[in-house]
C-alpha cells in the first residue's frame, strides 16, 4: 500500500529547542508524515514594544515563505503568542500566511481553542511559565472569550531559553497544584516546555485530560492533512482520540 507523503511546516520561535523534537517524534508516529521548521526571532516573552515586537507579521510571513520552499501541505505556527496579544492576531497571521504562501494555516492557540470548544471544556487550570503579566493577559483573554480558568500556576520567567530548562519534577508540581484545586481539565501552555510527553503520565495520575500547546498543533495539521481518525499512541488522550466529550 502507498502511504500517501505530508510534510508540515512549523514556525518556531529562535530560542524553542523543545518544540522540534518533541514535534518530530509526534508525527514519526504517523506514516508518511514529516515535520519541517522555520525560525524567527524570538527571545523574551514580555508586555514591552520591543517583545511584542518580535511577533510583528512581518517576521512570521518570511519564515513562512522559506517553508514554502520546502511545497509544505500546512503550516503551523508553534507558539502561544496569542495568549497575550490576543486569539484575533492569530486568526489573521493565519489569513495573510495563506494569502502569502497558498498554504493553508494553523496555530498552538487556535487549535486549542476549538479543542476546548468542540469538547466542552469552558473551565481549565492553566500552567505557564510565564510572568505575572503576561498570565494576567492569557487569563482576561480567556475570559473576554467565554472561558473560566480555575486554577493557575506560572513561574515568573521572561528569557524563553530558560523554559526548556524548567525540570519536569516543576512541571509536575505545577501541574499537580493545579488539578488539586479542582482544574476538569489542565492546559500546559508554552511551546518551549518539555512537558508534552509527559501528558500521559499526568492524565494516569490526575485523572483528568491535559492539553498541552506543542500537541494541539499536530493534532490540528493532522486533521487539516486528512488524519483525522489517525491515533498517535503515547502522547496522550487528545492525541490518541480517545478525549471524552464533557
Amino acid at each position: 500500500m502507498t502511504v500517501t507523503r505530508r510534510r508540515f511546516g512549523v514556525l518556531t520561535p529562535s530560542s524553542n529547542t523543545a518544540l522540534e523534537p518533541l514535534t518530530s517524534a509526534m508525527v514519526a508516529m504517523v506514516p508518511g508524515v514529516s515535520a519541517h521548521f522555520s525560525r524567527f526571532t524570538v527571545t523574551e516573552i514580555a508586555l514591552s514594544a520591543r517583545a511584542l515586537g518580535q511577533f510583528d507579521d512581518s517576521h512570521v510571513l518570511a519564515a513562512a515563505r522559506l517553508l514554502a520552499d520546502a511545497r509544505v501541505d500546512v503550516i503551523g505556527w508553534s507558539g502561544t503568542s496569542a495568549g497575550w496579544l490576543g486569539f484575533e492576531h492569530d486568526v489573521t497571521l493565519c489569513q495573510r500566511i495563506s494569502e502569502e504562501t497558498g498554504i493553508s494555516a494553523t496555530t498552538s492557540m487556535l487549535a486549542l481553542n476549538e479543542i476546548l470548544t468542540n469538547y466542552g471544556l469552558r473551565e481549565f487550570g492553566l500552567v505557564t511559565p510565564y510572568t505575572d503579566d503576561v498570565q494576567k493577559r492569557i487569563l482576561d483573554n480567556y475570559r473576554d472569550a467565554g472561558f473560566a480558568v480555575v486554577a493557575e500556576d506560572h513561574l515568573g520567567i521572561s528569557e524563553n531559553f530558560a523554559y526548556a530548562e524548567v525540570t519536569a519534577e516543576t512541571l509536575t508540581a505545577q501541574v499537580r497544584r493545579v488539578a488539586k484545586a479542582g482544574a476538569p481539565a489542565i492546559v500546559v501552555a508554552c511551546t518551549n516546555l518539555c512537558s508534552a510527553n509527559l501528558v500521559p503520565a499526568w492524565e494516569a495520575e490526575l485523572g483528568v485530560p491535559v492539553l498541552d500547546t506543542t500537541a494541539t498543533v499536530v493534532w490540528k495539521m493532522l486533521r487539516m492533512t486528512g488524519h483525522t481518525d489517525t491515533p498517535v499512541p503515547g502522547w496522550g488522550q487528545l492525541m490518541e482520540g480517545v478525549m471524552a466529550h464533557g
